[in-house]
């Protein structure tokens, strides 16, 4: 039978019904609903796994095999290049058009094409280049030399972030607000940076839409030709979309282009690179929108995984609403666990995973989530140790981490100041003002005395021999120090190297200082698995041993390409991606949620939507894991399980450790495997106990004296266990369970 693409006559009118309907096929009503909708503006709540993209390619298509519009007339934009082909894919299997030719796209790829056709108008060079990141950090460097300004008070990754929040707010240098005389100087860097890549001729991402936008602007053919041609627009994750974007997308829908807008106001978790999710609820008032369809059939999770993330989601206030289910059935219940320490976590969870692996679980629909990347270390090191492979999705692995890096190279010239490799990586880190040709007199030093750089120092004269000379005194401080414990001696490194304060002045610096906390955390833990193995002359054999555990985790162990392995990453890198099972990692206060975000309503708001995306990356187990003492920051943790745990309906949950009450622990699920490996969090003595005497490190108790406090630490059994409790202004006590008379907080 010929169809519709096979044809080389005009389709007649049973042929173009057939194809409609053939397009419709397999939709739901509400999809439908959304699909078929008339030449208006409408808002299409997408809920998690429920057919967004399919919804979206279907809608144009449907506007194209109806007549209503030619493909010229339609825009589609989307956030990642990915998104964009498979919507491009899908298209030119439906119908018969060549949907490459198509405006649809990302907003930067979109605007680099409209500047592209429009150089001249946009003050352009017709073959203008592109700054990546990387290209864009060089040349902030380069304009802060050239001018003389120390990147010690105006550091290059902070200025850089600087101009790019100015542009996607909109503004030019001339109409930033300066409050202060370091405001004032970066705003003459960013006029400065702006001149200097005119004069090159180049634009960063940001500048794409920015100028885009000004181009539209203040061009009104150019405007209405655009406004007249797209009558169609419609845009993808629109709860992602900052103010400039939201801007960019009104101005050409001015002409009366209707605009169709799918998203999820339940997954907007990027606040922190500029999206508004509140565009939403503008774009539904300012367009006056009649269309709201809510899409909340899920194709992905089960129902009780599906109830979990409703029940945790319906606690945010400001959400224009919407439930999930399926019709796949409630599924497993949803498991809990609580370890003792965040090692313990990883442990039990690397045992877990054995165990599915060994019922024929696959490691690659295996996803450890997590709410900070410091958070992989433990995880990882567990891992490494049971010699289960593993990926990092989106990120690099601990040890691999430049900020890491660069700490280890100061330990390892500790260790060894002929290491040339390390020497490299920090004799400019952070800047001292030792530049290319310093390094360049310092090497040919080197190859003429046969020796390393560090050696060659003596013999490089001028400004840069001095420079040169104050590194070697840093280097000599530091070993000073060889002598102390090793997580001590990491922290000294820390703050005499100046890394902290190097990481204090940046964007994402927050997550840097996190990942080196982690290190301390790494090197306490590794002194107390391996024990201290005295002394190597003036150096610490634990630093030596910890050098070499360092390489050895960094060096193996990550699956390639196409490996039956874990999946490991963040749960902002995971937005997007399923996975059969799905363990979420560190559900506790000041974690998850975290710290930062609980200090005002919007940032508690934004962890519960984060955490709604992490419990619908699950399509069939998902495991919450929390433990009772975490190492965070160089210290000893005692937060109480997350707020989010308490928000998920009893009746969906098992327990696979004994449950805390106010009492204490009630009786084991008995429903539960037992793992031999990872015993329950413990209560304190095995012997019959007085009525409320049933405790555990971490938990909140009462004193009539003392007041609140939180136990510590606790030694013997039965009747004669004793607790260390931390009563804050009261100070530490040690008291007997047996008279206390301690009641749960």
């Amino acid at each position: 039978m010929l169809n519709f693409r096979e044809s080389k006559l005009p389709p007649s009118p049973f042929l173009l019904l057939r194809n409609q309907l053939n397009i419709l096929e397999n939709l739901n009503e509400p999809q439908i609903a959304a699909v078929t909708l008339p030449p208006q503006h409408a808002l299409i709540l997408a809920g998690a796994g429920s057919g967004k993209t399919r919804v979206l390619t279907t809608r144009i298509a449907w506007l194209i095999s109806t007549g209503q519009v030619s493909p010229q007339t339609i825009l589609g934009v989307t956030f990642t290049n990915k998104a964009a082909k498979e919507m491009l894919t899908r298209l030119s299997a439906m119908l018969p058009i060549n949907a490459k030719g198509m405006w649809i796209g990302t907003f930067h790829g979109l605007c680099n094409r409209l500047l592209r056709a429009h150089y001249r108008d946009a003050g352009l060079p017709q073959l203008f280049h592109i700054l990546d990141s990387a290209d864009q950090l060089a040349t902030v460097k380069r304009l802060l030399k050239s001018l003389n300004v120390d990147d010690e008070k105006f550091p290059p990754r902070e200025l850089t972030w600087f101009i790019n929040a100015q542009k996607e707010a909109g503004l030019r240098a001339n109409a930033v607000e300066a409050w202060d005389n370091h405001t004032r100087k970066r705003v003459e860097l960013y006029a400065a940076y702006e001149d200097q890549c005119q004069k090159e001729g180049v634009v960063d991402f940001a500048e794409l839409l920015l100028r885009s936008y000004e181009l539209l602007s203040r061009n009104e053919p150019l405007r209405r030709h655009y406004q007249e041609r797209f009558r169609h627009i419609l845009v993808d994750e629109f709860q992602d979309t900052n103010k400039l974007q939201y801007r960019w997308l009104k101005l050409l829908a001015g002409g009366g282009a209707a605009l169709f807008c799918v998203g999820d106001d339940d997954q907007s978790i990027y606040a922190f690179r500029g999206a508004d999710v509140g565009n939403m609820r503008d774009f539904e008032r300012e367009f006056k929108v009649q269309n709201l369809i809510r899409l909340e059939q899920n194709y992905r999770s089960h129902g009780n995984i599906l109830d979990a993330a409703n029940a945790i989601i319906k606690n945010n206030p400001s959400r224009l609403g919407k439930n999930l289910w399926t019709e796949a059935g409630a599924g497993e219940p949803i498991r809990v666990h609580e370890s003792y320490s965040d090692g313990d976590e990883a442990r039990f969870i690397v045992e877990e995973v054995k165990a599915l692996a060994n019922d024929g679980h696959a490691r690659a629909e295996i996803a450890l989530l997590y709410r900070s990347n410091a958070q992989s270390r433990a995880l990882e090191h567990a891992l490494f140790n049971a010699g289960l492979p593993y990926r990092v999705y989106g990120g690099l692995r601990f040890f691999e981490r430049a900020e890491i890096k660069h700490a280890l190279a100061y330990l390892r010239l500790i260790a060894n100041t002929n290491d040339d490799t390390a020497f490299a990586r920090v004799v400019n880190f952070p800047t001292r003002g030792i530049g290319a040709r310093s390094i360049e007199q310092l090497t040919d030093a080197a190859r003429a005395a046969n020796s390393s750089l560090y050696a060659a120092i003596p013999h490089v004269s001028g400004a840069g021999g001095g420079k040169l000379a104050a590194f070697a005194t840093l280097i000599v401080k530091l070993r000073e120090a060889a002598h102390l414990p090793l997580p001590e001696l990491v922290e000294h490194v820390l703050d005499l190297s100046g890394l902290r304060t190097h990481y204090q002045n940046e964007k994402e610096g927050q997550e840097r200082l996190a990942n080196l906390d982690e290190l301390v955390n790494a090197a306490a833990g590794f002194v107390a698995e391996e024990g201290t193995v005295g002394e190597e002359g003036e150096l610490s054999a634990d630093l030596i041993a910890f050098l070499a555990h360092a390489s050895l985790e960094a060096g193996e162990h990550q699956a390639g390409e196409g490996d039956d392995a874990l999946q490991l990453m963040t749960v902002h890198s995971a937005k997007g991606l399923e996975f059969n099972i799905v363990f979420i990692c560190g559900l506790e206060e000041d974690l998850f949620p975290h710290e930062n975000a609980k200090s005002e309503d919007q940032g508690l708001e934004e962890e519960r939507r984060l955490m709604y995306v992490a419990v619908t990356r699950a399509r069939q187990r998902l495991y919450l894991c929390h433990a009772q003492t975490r190492m965070l920051h160089g210290q000893i943790r005692y937060n109480p399980p997350s707020r989010f745990l308490d928000e998920i309906p009893a009746d969906l949950l098992k327990y696979l450790t004994a449950r805390a009450g106010k009492a204490g622990y009630a009786v084991q699920d008995s429903g539960s495997r037992a793992y031999g490996a990872v015993p329950p969090a413990p209560t304190f003595g095995s012997a019959p106990r007085p009525s409320g005497s049933s405790f555990r490190i971490g938990q909140s108790v009462t004193h009539a004296k003392f007041g609140l406090g939180i136990i510590v630490n606790a030694e013997g059994s039965g009747n004669d266990t004793r607790v260390q409790i931390n009563f804050g202004s009261a100070g530490m006590k040690w008291l007997a369970l047996s008279v206390a008379k301690l009641e749960a907080a």
